[in-house]
Parts: C-alpha cells; sequence; structure tokens
C-alpha cells in the first residue's frame, strides 16, 4: 500500500474561521489526500513524510472555500438578456420563455459555464436554487463530476401557476409532470452522495403564488421522510407579502412552518419582505437558514433584506450570487463587498456587517445552511481540504501587508471583503485537489467553455424569440 499523499502549503496568512475565531500569520496547513492533518505557525512545522510536496505561498491570504448557497447554474447563458425589468415582469417576459426553450446539451453548456465562473473566483460548493426540466438534472450531475466542485443540486418541484389574479403564466409549465414530488425522490435515489459524496441532491420548491398549502406540505413531507436538503425562494419581491397574507391569511414564515419547509437543512432565499414581529422569531426556533443575495434584489429592485435585524435575532445568515441575469456574475467577493456595505448604507450605521461577518456569512454560516458544517466551512484538522488562496498583490490591495497587521496595519479580512475580487484568486482546492492555479483551470477548457456557450445562447434565443433590448436613445451601427 503506497503512502498517503501530503502537501504542505507555508509562510500565508490563513483566516480560519474556526470556533477561535484565530488568524494565523505567517502560517502553514498540511494536508494529506482529501483533509486538513494539521495548522499552525510555520515556525513550528510538524514532521514530514518523504513524499511531502511543499508550496510557500508568501505573501497570500488563505480563506476556507466560498460557499454560494444560491446559484442558478442554467441562467449562466442568459447573462445580459433581462436588464432593467422588476421580478414579475423579468420572469414572465424573460427568463422563463427563455429557461423553457433550453434544449439537447444547452444545460450541461451553462453549468460548465457557471461552475468554471464559480471556481475561478473562489467558489468551493454550492447551492442550486432550482434545476429546472429542460436544463437536465443529469446535464448538471455531468458536469460537476467533471469539475471536481462541491455541489447541492435542487431538483425543481413546482405546480402549475393558478394565481389568476397576477396573471402569470410560465411557459416551464408544459414540462410538470417532470418537476413533481416523485422526480426529485428518484433524482435523489439516483445521484445523492455521488463523486466521493462532492453531490448531494435536494429539493427546490416553487415559490408559493395560491397554488394549495397542501402541495407545500407534501414537499416538506417528503424532505423529512427522506432527510433532503430544501430551498425555496421566499419574500423576495415587495408583492410576495401581500400574496401570502391574502392566499393564505398568514406571514411568508407561518406558511412555511405550517407546511414543514423549516428546519436547519432548509435555505429560505432573499426573504425581503418578511414581517419582522412574527417571521424572526420562526426562522430562529427553527434552524431554517436565509440565503441573502444583495446584488440581485437590487438590481431587481426587490428591496433590502433586513440582515442586521436577522443576525441580532439569531439567525444563521448566508450569501448566494443567484443567477447571471440578475446579478451578472458569479463572483462571491462582490456579493461580499456589497453584503459589507448595503446595511451600512440603508440603516446610517457604519458599524452594522463587519467584514468578519460577512466572511462568516460567506463561509461557516454556508456550510451550516448545507449540513456540512462538521466537513467544511473553516480551516480546522480533520476537515476537508477546501480552501482558496488569494494573492492581493495589486494596486487596489496596497499597502496591506501580513507583517504590520499585529501594528495595527490593514486586517486581512478588510482587505478580503473591501479590495480583493475573484480576480485575485491563484489557487482552488477541493476534497484536496487543486482545480485552479496560477488563475487558471486545471480541468476545464476555458475557450471551449465559451465557444459553446455562445453557440447554445443563439439556438435558446432563436427558439423563445426573446431578444436583448437596445438602450434608449442609442443607435447601433
Amino acid at each position: 500500500m503506497s503512502d498517503p499523499t501530503s502537501t504542505l502549503f507555508t509562510s500565508c496568512t490563513i483566516i480560519t474561521i474556526n470556533s477561535s475565531r484565530e488568524v494565523i500569520l505567517n502560517g502553514y496547513i498540511l494536508i494529506t489526500n482529501s483533509l486538513i492533518t494539521s495548522i499552525g505557525k510555520s515556525t513550528s512545522l510538524p514532521p514530514l513524510s518523504p513524499n511531502t510536496t511543499i508550496i510557500s505561498l508568501k505573501g497570500r491570504i488563505v480563506t476556507p472555500g466560498l460557499i454560494n448557497t444560491h446559484a442558478h447554474l442554467a441562467q449562466s447563458l442568459l447573462r445580459g438578456l433581462a436588464e432593467d425589468l422588476p421580478l414579475h415582469s423579468w420572469l414572465c417576459d424573460a427568463i422563463w420563455p427563455l429557461e423553457a426553450s433550453y434544449d439537447a446539451d444547452d444545460g450541461y453548456v451553462a453549468a460548465r459555464l457557471t461552475i468554471a465562473e464559480m471556481l475561478k473566483s473562489g467558489t468551493t460548493c454550492f447551492l442550486e436554487a432550482m434545476l429546472t426540466h429542460r436544463s437536465g438534472f443529469e446535464n448538471v450531475v455531468r458536469a460537476v463530476g467533471e469539475s471536481g466542485i462541491r455541489a447541492c443540486l435542487g431538483k425543481l418541484v413546482k405546480f402549475e401557476e393558478s394565481n389568476k389574479e397576477l396573471n402569470i403564466t410560465d411557459p416551464r409549465d408544459k414540462d410538470i409532470s417532470s418537476m413533481s414530488v416523485s422526480s426529485m425522490l428518484s433524482a435523489h435515489q439516483a445521484h445523492h452522495g455521488s463523486f466521493n459524496n462532492r453531490l448531494h441532491v435536494w429539493a427546490a420548491a416553487g415559490t408559493p403564488r395560491g397554488s394549495p398549502l397542501s402541495s407545500h406540505l407534501g414537499i416538506g413531507e417528503a424532505c423529512r421522510e427522506h432527510d433532503i436538503g430544501l430551498t425555496m425562494h421566499c419574500a423576495e419581491a415587495p408583492k410576495d407579502l401581500i400574496i401570502y397574507r391574502d392566499s393564505y391569511g398568514m406571514s411568508p414564515m407561518q406558511f412555511c412552518e405550517k407546511a414543514k419547509l423549516t428546519g436547519k437543512k432548509t435555505v429560505l432565499a432573499h426573504m425581503v419582505h418578511l414581517d419582522v414581529f412574527t417571521d424572526l422569531e420562526i426562522l430562529k426556533q427553527t434552524g431554517t437558514t436565509v440565503g441573502h443575495n444583495p446584488n440581485s434584489n437590487c438590481k431587481l429592485a426587490s428591496g433590502i433584506a433586513k440582515i442586521p435585524e436577522m443576525l441580532d435575532a439569531g439567525v444563521n445568515v448566508s450569501l448566494g450570487t443567484d443567477g447571471a441575469p440578475c446579478g451578472n456574475a458569479y463572483d462571491m467577493f462582490r456579493e461580499m463587498h456589497l453584503a459589507g456595505i448595503i446595511h451600512k448604507g440603508a440603516n446610517c450605521d457604519a458599524g452594522l456587517v463587519g467584514a468578519e461577518t460577512v466572511l462568516e456569512m460567506a463561509t461557516i454560516n454556508g456550510a451550516r445552511a448545507l449540513g456540512l458544517e462538521k466537513e467544511i466551512g473553516s480551516l480546522e484538522v480533520g476537515k476537508k481540504a477546501d480552501f482558496v488562496i488569494i494573492n492581493p498583490k495589486g494596486l487596489h490591495c496596497a499597502p496591506w501587508d501580513e507583517e504590520q497587521v499585529l501594528e495595527g496595519g490593514v486586517d486581512p479580512m478588510t482587505a478580503v471583503v473591501y479590495s480583493c475580487t475573484g480576480a485575485d484568486v491563484e489557487m482552488v482546492l477541493v476534497d484536496g485537489e487543486i482545480l485552479v492555479q496560477d488563475g487558471k483551470l486545471l480541468k476545464m477548457d476555458e475557450v471551449e467553455i465559451m465557444v459553446a456557450a455562445r453557440k447554445s445562447i443563439k439556438g435558446i434565443r432563436e427558439r423563445s424569440g426573446v431578444k436583448a433590448v437596445n438602450r434608449k436613445g442609442w443607435r447601433y451601427i
């Protein structure tokens, strides 16, 4: 039997996010196969096996892998095609018709594009928010397996749009029979635990818009019976709170609790228009996570979620990028930056939601949301070697200097959240495997991915009839 493979990363700043919230200056991480086996100061290295590879990371910052708890993989192909629209128009007039026109390998092409972008910008694990039938569940499974990323894939379970007062029609409903509880359970049985347990299958419940509460209860009961994680878009747009009150006579969280949609493995995305006096307590008591998406919430004019109030109430809050048509990018650094400033401005309080809180939302809180906090989300012995190496060498990060931190210099968390971008990611590991090195993907061909994406979206646009709208007053010649 051969000796285990070990790699030692030395001479770096390590933001551990461990229970003691330690930041190790001039630190090291030793990994053996897929696990972290030792971590500490580079001046106190452990005994090393003869076949240990040593990588010096002088000047770099190491963080746990970023965890994106609300991403639409199939929507990367739709980037820029639904600009300047409020949520319901954005869905009905553009996104749903486009998604209903996916064909053949379009979902695979889109998933590869999204995963490539996420990996290059430091995301090591994600929760797919709503995999529609036309995307092809197997397409996305294949992309996850080939890429090496860690994933929770939400299989959409929805019911035909029935609220006539909203005047909503969903062309995806032509495939309604393939978006049932039974089809979700079949996908879970077939794929959950694949790729050395890197892939988990979740349920993605359709947004309640007047469909019977009993239907959503069926989703909740199935997930509890089979221990399946559940995610849902909830209280996203201003109209949503009115829908919960008028259609069900209760608040968003009262509905979720009654439909058994709450729990420690439930991620409710957005939650912008909740009933503060009722819903915060239910969120806390049930251990339900809120997936915060500040970028898309602002762009779609949905509003700003009451994140400071949620944090004060003890609610677990994680971060997500949403999809490319409403966020334009899957870069968690952009999301962290906005989450770290928007609540200060909205509340006229510069002390709210600091860099350390935002980094927790993007790492350990995300791991907790997915039920994976014992495996990922922090850098500790025994946990998976999922981490990101950032090189803050550019002018936009200067004059950050590890050697000045103890003297009152810039804190590394401040540098990561407020100065760095996804372009500063130099190396990414998942399960101890290097997937990005020197800023380049090792298992995926970027040029091939982009060429395939351009071909796919041309066909989708032609089949759907949806086109990007030119800017008013501008001539394209």
